[in-house]
């Protein structure tokens, strides 16, 4: 009886390639290691979501229920490990997070945590019986609604509409719904050819917090005479629960604007202006668009009465930026003289 010989495979000489080198996986093991402490990682959030960006041991301190001494030693442990920055003034040692780190820090706090934590809720059970025929069903209703659009333009920005809510989403039975809404605003914005209402996009990373809030507040305030987007380099699945409370109290909840949407080129093609808050740059140039970076707090992260503090410093940079876009409009809601 003969017996088959196996091929011998080679390992590919540049394997080793394809992995980060000794060095860089030390320093980032390092900065890990450092960072593997709950409490540690609730003074980095705390930290990252105050609206200047700082900290002292007094605020650290009333965080917790440890001693100022123990604050210290855990600023210490990340200020070595290449983390953290501080600044004396005067009796006080102010902490912040190093510039270059910001952005990876915004994503283990905006992205990689809220889905660590989320990996270990039960599946989603309820399935949509028929996700072809909702699709197309919502891709016929707004063909009528943009008569303009050919059919095969509005049925790809459905189904890709579609595609790209679905990778975050934990329940499905109404997404064909949101998929539709999504869809009708990027087919508005694909059509836009009306600029005499200026158009906003607020973009961070989970659009589960900041921009959701600054885009309410447009609304709030502009009354229809700026149109406000909000968007997220990576989406959450929902929107933050300290957040959902502050949409409720401008009565924003049940609007288009409240669920995480991922940042498409339609939405900055569409936009006059384009505001980006802690996502780095992530939003694509296109020439004739005007950029800002607001450095805000994250309310997601904060307590209540830190995220209505948030809420409060987004909601002066709103009304100064609709002042802008709309000349004294809030000057007469107001009754102010100029």
């Amino acid at each position: 009886m003969s017996s088959v010989v196996e091929p011998q495979v080679e390992c590919s000489p540049t394997a080793a390639g394809y992995a980060i080198s000794d060095e860089a996986a030390g320093l980032i093991t390092t900065a890990l290691k450092a960072l593997a402490e709950p409490l540690r990682l609730r003074f980095l959030s705390y930290i990252a979501a105050t609206p200047g960006g700082e900290a002292c041991v007094c605020d650290l301190a009333e965080l917790t229920n440890v001693s100022q001494p123990t604050v210290s030693h855990h600023l210490k442990v990340l200020k070595n490990a290449g983390i953290l920055t501080s600044e004396r003034r005067g009796t006080w040692v102010w902490y912040r997070i190093i510039p270059e780190l910001h952005p990876a820090i915004t994503t283990l706090l905006d992205a990689f945590a809220p889905a660590t934590a989320s990996a270990a809720l039960p599946a989603a059970t309820t399935k949509l019986s028929d996700v072809d025929g909702g699709l197309t069903h919502a891709a016929e209703s707004l063909r009528r609604a943009f008569p303009a659009l050919s059919e095969d333009l509005v049925l790809r920005t459905v189904r890709e509409s579609y595609t790209a809510l679905a990778r975050n989403a934990t329940v499905t039975s109404h997404l064909t719904t949101l998929t539709e809404r999504f869809a009708r605003q990027r087919l508005t914005d694909i059509s836009r050819s009306d600029k005499t209402v200026p158009q906003v996009l607020f973009v961070c990373v989970a659009n589960a917090g900041r921009s959701q809030l600054a885009a309410a507040l447009v609304n709030h305030y502009a009354q229809g005479r700026v149109i406000a987007r909000s968007a997220g380099s990576r989406p959450a699945r929902d929107i933050h629960p300290n957040v959902r409370i502050l949409l409720d109290e401008l009565d924003a909840a049940d609007s288009a604007e409240a669920f995480p949407k991922p940042l498409t080129d339609d939405a900055v093609r569409a936009a006059d202006v384009v505001v980006t808050m802690g996502c780095g740059d992530v939003c694509p140039v296109i020439p004739g668009v005007r950029y800002e970076d607001w450095a805000v707090g994250d309310p997601a992260l904060a307590s209540e009465i830190g995220a209505k503090a948030i809420r409060d410093d987004i909601a002066t940079r709103v009304r100064a930026l609709v002042n802008e876009l709309t000349p004294n409009l809030l000057l007469k809601k107001t009754g102010e003289n100029s």
